[in-house]
């Protein structure tokens, strides 16, 4: 099924921490909820979950090197990218998505070899005219003119944390 790229990011003690998540999604309108399930065996995970909070970053076409980064594990997913925090919980925002979520966890659920994380939407913002990067049948996809995403014809990522 296809799904957009979402790195979801938070602030940990100080730090930035972050990972790519394969499954983001809207659950309620009122209130306003989202979630995301991240693998049980994530090393960033945790960091998140403590921090209480985080930002969903929704990648543009032009961010396949984002999504590779935040889906790799133990190195400096952050390195050479900006970011600002978000407005209401300081989590990072990552310069450039096509949209961002700013969110407080308010549940969380074991399911199986994986989490399931609901955050209550505290701010959002998207970017007029930005088109999200979407994974589908491991693939990278999108249509921005030109780039290797709109022709299907790029290297799968790594499987996410």
């Amino acid at each position: 099924m296809p799904t957009s790229v979402v790195v979801v990011t938070a602030i940990d003690r100080g730090e930035p921490v972050g990972l790519a998540v394969g499954t983001f999604l809207s659950v309620s309108l009122d209130p306003p909820l989202v979630g995301f399930l991240p693998a049980a065996s994530s090393t960033s995970f945790p960091r998140i979950r403590d921090a209480g909070a985080f930002c969903a970053n929704v990648l543009t076409v032009n961010q396949q090197h984002v999504s590779k980064a935040f889906a790799t594990s133990g190195a400096d997913k952050f390195a050479g990218l900006s970011w600002r925090p978000a407005p209401v919980t300081g989590s990072p925002v990552l310069e450039g998505v096509a949209a961002w979520i700013d969110c407080r966890i308010s549940t969380l659920h074991e399911a199986g070899d994986h989490f399931i994380v609901i955050g209550e939407v505290a701010d959002l913002a998207a970017a007029p005219g930005e088109q999200p990067l979407v994974f589908h049948r491991s693939r990278y996809m999108g249509s921005a003119p030109g780039d290797q995403a709109s022709r299907g014809a790029v290297t799968p990522p790594a499987r996410p944390e």
